[in-house]
C-alpha cells in the first residue's frame, strides 16, 4: 500500500497540481494586495473618502466609527465592504485565469483533421460529377477507364 501511495504521489499530474496550488496561494496574496492597496483606494476616493473595508452595518443598531470598534464591543456586524473586496478579488483572479487558459489554448496546436477522401470525380467528357467507382458516366454514357 505504501508503494502504491508513492507511485500515486510521484505522478507528474500530482506534482503539477501541488505546484499549481502553491503558485495559486501566492498569486492570491498578490491579488489581495492589488485590490486592497491599489484598486479600492481610488474607488473609495471617488466615493468621498470611503474605505471599503470599513463599510459595515451594526446589526444591533449601535453606532461605531470603525469596524474594529464594533468587533471590540462584540456587536454582530454585516461587513459588506469586506465582501465587496472579496468580489473584486474573485473577478480579478477569474479574469487572470481566463487569460491564461485563453493563451494556453492558442499555444496548444490542434491536430489537423485529415482531409476526407473524395467520393466523386468529374467525367472527362462532359465534366459532370460522378461517383468514384463508376465505370460509365450516367450523364453522357462515356465509358470510363
Amino acid at each position: 500500500m505504501l508503494k502504491e501511495f508513492k507511485e500515486f504521489a510521484m505522478r507528474g499530474s500530482v506534482i503539477d497540481l501541488a505546484v499549481g496550488v502553491i503558485i495559486g496561494g501566492a498569486f492570491g496574496k498578490i491579488v489581495s494586495s492589488l485590490v486592497d492597496d491599489v484598486i479600492m483606494p481610488p474607488i473609495g476616493l471617488l466615493l468621498k473618502n470611503v474605505n471599503s473595508s470599513e463599510l459595515f452595518i451594526d446589526l444591533r443598531g449601535s453606532h461605531f466609527a470603525t469596524l474594529a470598534a464594533a468587533k471590540t464591543a462584540g456587536d454582530p456586524t454585516l461587513n459588506y465592504g469586506l465582501f465587496l473586496n472579496a468580489v473584486v478579488n474573485f473577478l480579478i483572479v477569474a479574469f487572470c485565469v481566463f487569460i491564461v487558459v485563453h493563451l494556453m489554448n492558442r499555444w496548444i496546436r490542434k491536430p489537423a483533421a485529415a482531409p476526407a477522401a473524395p467520393t466523386t470525380k468529374d467525367c472527362p467528357q462532359c465534366a459532370m460529377s460522378i461517383p468514384i467507382a463508376a465505370k460509365r458516366c450516367g450523364h453522357c454514357t462515356t465509358q470510363l477507364a
